[in-house]
């Protein structure tokens, strides 16, 4: 999850609340780090980001909707740039071993491997989390030049 406008860890927080009630449950909070933006627009404010462990019954793309159902909850504009400034942004990164591909959603998430905001967080709450290809993520982050992108410490988990 991300957010870089606003109250930005009141919107993770109204987010990870949001989310049982959307059949998702929250098991586990990463810290909260403060990241530079990356994409296509880099002229705005930096981010928050945390990563959660969840538990649900969902498929790929319900669990997609559910997401997208949070985001709206919090505030989030339904236009906007991509990359752009947002209240919020809840992304599915990985389910399980799953590999998925739809017009809507890809799993694993087509940059879990090369954004170093999401691996930090991502394998704070498990260190030996592997892609159903087998591949560590721990050694897809350590392939990333240290200054790709920052990753601060800002704040305790979520939970």
């Amino acid at each position: 999850m991300g957010s870089n406008l606003g109250e930005r860890r009141e919107h993770l927080l109204a987010a990870t609340d949001l989310l049982p009630s959307r059949g998702v449950d929250v098991l586990a909070s990463s810290s909260v780090y403060e990241t530079q933006p990356v994409g296509l627009v880099l002229e705005q404010p930096e981010f928050l980001n945390a990563c959660l462990r969840v538990r649900t019954q969902h498929e790929p793309e319900a669990l997609l909707d559910a997401c997208k159902d949070v985001e709206r909850a919090v505030g989030r504009a339904a236009a906007g740039a991509r990359h752009g400034p947002r209240m919020i942004d809840v992304d599915v990164l990985l389910l399980d071993q799953v590999q998925y591909r739809s017009a809507r959603l890809t799993l694993p998430h087509p940059e879990v491997r090369s954004r170093r905001f999401v691996l930090v967080p991502l394998l704070e709450l498990d260190p030996e989390l592997t892609l159903p290809t087998g591949e560590r993520l721990a050694h897809a982050l350590a392939a990333l030049a240290d200054a790709d992108q920052h990753v601060r410490a800002a704040g305790p988990p979520l939970l």
